[in-house]
């Protein structure tokens, strides 16, 4: 079972309340054990030392330490120890000087055998030290006689001491645990006071029960004491198995993180907390930056073995008490149970990311990594974990569209919204009742000033707000399953208005904008092949064309063997490069309104060796927004072919085009 998220072997930071704790507990744990050994004396060590029993108990409680048993919900290694048994026989049989000096270097072997931090091993040692101290003090108390020399329990009084001294030992050892819990996690005390606090005594209960009957096996004979290790060993693989199918029901099989069933449940927790404490909870989504990729190139177990070193990054670069889980794929989300604000979680967002930076080097090559992290706190953002969840995946998309690499929930960026989902609605609606409209720009050759095309833009009229335009409506299409029906109608009715003008000897091509989704539609090519080419040309925006580009080249391709018109749409935007341009069967590049705008400034060289290029490339240059004559004079003077913009004719409705073409033709 893979626990990445341990972070208990990271040192408290000198000074913190932890740290004060744990050497405060390890310097009375140290005193207690050197006090209680001078007592002992030299000459009883060495006679100790001499007896088979005390190895033979060594060895079983080294084996022990090694092998706790785990309860649900509890690290493998943090247990109930099987030594547990064998060191109180050993305070009843002996006292304490003899249990914690064997259970001391116990703790040390298992420690180093686990590659535990110096820290922790030298606080669970003092742990023990100080919880046997207490149940030898108890014993002591309750049994005079024990002070005299070895004693075996014989009659009720005696057992009646001994489960009053291991009530103290558990009591002790478990207040001791759980007050460095709380302070590792930043939690309060109370909240972890009773975490499994019926398994935890049960199980303890039945280990510290066997004490007695160990202590009788060591007075009548030595070879009785392995003979332990057999319950003892069916104790722990029994737990062992519970703990296997509880892990496995909560945990991520591939990383070891916490699964969304875990996740869902803690954060439910935390959220609960928070509200009667009147705190705040945080949640993060990450997402990896082209992961895809290298699944795509060297196969799942590469990628798989990326998956496991982020896991081990991530649960290393949160807070003690934050928990890191694995959504699926490439999917990973961080709890923050106590955050103070916005800018604290985006601290650790950042962070996250900046551990994620370090190449990793797998199959001989060098991978950089990055993420995408959304943010949602509550109860700003939401008031439940659901929709606490589903914020901070907008925030997350929001991130991941505008490369900025961390957001927080922003509620005006919100596609899904209630408004959204209304208008949403409205639009299903709308186009299934014919509600959309097309206009068309003229496009215009500049040497002549002859109409060369018109370019098909979308109006929806709305019952109640009149007519929308695509910038307040193009979001919800984009974003919903209605794209597919939006562009069908869109052609259709650009299609069938082409073939009446084409009646009235107006043979001009209409272009219509493709997004990034209508691109990858393997129905595009079936839909398009059926008008005559020559009558539709299809514009691409730059946005659709980054990300996948081997994806969208194939798709260019498709379209340029149907004989349709191709062209580039918002060029100068800043998504889409030159090196780009060069390798798509383009027919016409529009310079975006942005990029047309800077031939006024002072130095425009930046935009005409762009026209440049694109004439190089054997495309037609137009220039986009065309306010004024002055501008139109300029992308002339540029380079540009042809220009479209109020300059020349504003949107028309489908019945005025004739009447538009008409006088322009006749002048030209």
């Amino acid at each position: 079972m893979k626990q990445p998220a341990s972070t208990r072997d990271i040192g408290p930071r000198a000074g913190t309340p932890l740290w004060l704790y744990m050497v405060t507990a390890t310097l009375a744990g140290a005193g207690l054990l050197v006090l209680s050994s001078v007592g002992l004396g030299a000459d009883q060590f060495r006679h100790l030392a001499g007896e088979p029993l005390v190895w033979i108990l060594l060895c079983m409680i080294v084996v022990g330490e090694l092998r706790p048993i785990s309860l649900p919900g509890q690290p493998s290694d943090n247990g109930a120890a099987t030594s547990l048994p064998f060191t109180f026989a050993l305070v009843i049989h002996f006292g304490l000087p003899v249990a914690a000096v064997l259970q001391v270097v116990a703790t040390v072997v298992a420690g180093t055998a686990r590659r535990h931090a110096a820290h922790r091993t030298a606080f669970n040692a003092a742990q023990y030290t100080l919880s046997l101290g207490v149940a030898d003090a108890v014993l002591r108390l309750l049994r005079p006689e024990v002070n005299v020399g070895p004693w075996v329990p014989s009659d009720p009084a005696g057992l009646a001491a001994v489960a009053a001294a291991g009530a103290a030992y558990f009591l002790v050892n478990r207040m001791l645990v759980i007050c460095a819990v709380a302070m590792h996690e930043r939690v309060p005390l109370s909240q972890v006071l009773f975490t499994g606090i019926g398994q935890q005594s049960y199980v303890n209960g039945v280990l510290l029960s066997l004490a007695p009957l160990v202590v009788v096996s060591m007075v009548h004979s030595v070879l009785y004491v392995p003979l332990f290790a057999l319950p003892l060993g069916a104790l722990y693989a029994s737990a062992t198995l519970s703990v296997k199918r509880d892990h496995q029901a909560n945990h991520d099989e591939l990383t070891g993180l916490a699964n969304r069933k875990h996740l869902i449940r803690r954060s439910r927790r935390e959220i609960n907390h928070a509200q009667n404490r009147g705190e705040k909870v945080g949640l993060l989504l990450l997402d990896l930056d082209r992961f895809k990729e290298v699944n795509d190139t060297l196969g799942h177990h590469t990628g798989d073995t990326l998956l496991q070193t982020v896991a081990h990054r991530l649960t290393h670069s949160v807070r003690p008490g934050d928990l890191v889980a694995r959504l699926g794929g490439d999917e990973f989300a961080v709890l923050l149970p106590k955050v103070r604000d916005a800018a604290s979680a985006r601290e650790v967002a950042v962070r996250l990311r900046g551990s994620l930076c370090e190449p990793v080097r797998l199959e001989g090559m060098d991978f950089d990594l990055d993420a995408s992290i959304g943010i949602a706190l509550y109860p700003y953002d939401a008031p439940d974990y659901e929709l606490l969840l589903q914020r901070a995946d907008v925030a997350m998309y929001v991130a991941k569209s505008g490369r900025t690499g961390v957001e927080t929930y922003d509620p005006a960026k919100d596609r899904n919204s209630t408004a959204r989902l209304s208008l949403y609605s409205e639009l299903r609606r709308g186009l299934a009742e014919g509600a959309l409209e097309m206009h068309y720009q003229p496009r215009v050759d500049l040497d002549s000033g002859a109409p060369v095309g018109l370019e098909a833009l979308a109006r929806w009229r709305h019952p109640t707000r009149g007519l929308l335009l695509p910038a307040e409506f193009m979001p919800v299409v984009e974003q919903s399953n209605l794209y597919r029906a939006f562009t069908g109608q869109v052609l259709d009715i650009a299609l069938a208005e082409a073939a009446r003008w084409h009646e009235h000897g107006r043979d001009l091509p209409v272009a219509v904008n493709l997004g990034a989704r209508e691109l990858m539609d393997p129905d595009l090519a079936a839909t398009v092949a059926a008008p005559p080419p020559h009558r539709l040309a299809l514009e691409i925006g730059e946005s659709a064309l980054i990300g996948d580009e081997e994806g969208t080249t194939q798709a260019v391709h498709r379209l340029r063997d149907l004989g349709v018109g191709l062209s580039l749409d918002d060029f100068g935007t800043g998504h889409f490069t030159l090196a780009q341009l060069a390798g798509l069967p383009l027919d016409q590049v529009n310079i975006d309104e942005s990029f047309v705008g800077r031939l006024r400034d002072e130095e425009p060289t930046v935009v005409r060796a762009a026209i440049a290029l694109v004439r190089a490339l054997g495309m037609r240059a137009t220039a986009e927004g065309v306010q004024t004559a002055e501008l139109a004079d300029a992308v002339r003077e540029a380079g540009c072919h042809t220009a479209q913009g109020h300059h020349f004719s504003p949107p028309l409705p489908a019945r005025d085009v004739l009447v538009w073409l008409g006088s322009h033709c006749a002048r030209s």
